[in-house]
């Protein structure tokens, strides 16, 4: 499951950790997401948000082809 996480929140210059903390997620959350782990659609709205974009972004972190 691909998706493009660890990419924006490297182009934003945050941590694995600042992000886990924005969202209220565990960093090894984060970490088995950014590895291609899949999530609930709760987590991924979670990720979504706390890296400042909206819900109509959600392709743009998670493509549609990787969504469970």
């Amino acid at each position: 499951m691909r998706n493009n996480v660890r990419k924006i929140r490297e182009d934003l210059l945050v941590s694995k950790a600042e992000l886990a903390r924005k969202a209220g997620i565990s960093a090894l959350t984060i970490d088995r997401i950014e590895k291609g782990m899949p999530c609930r659609m709760d987590t991924m709205r979670k990720i979504i948000l706390a890296l400042g974009l909206t819900l109509k972004d959600k392709e743009k972190v998670f493509p549609p082809n990787v969504q469970p």
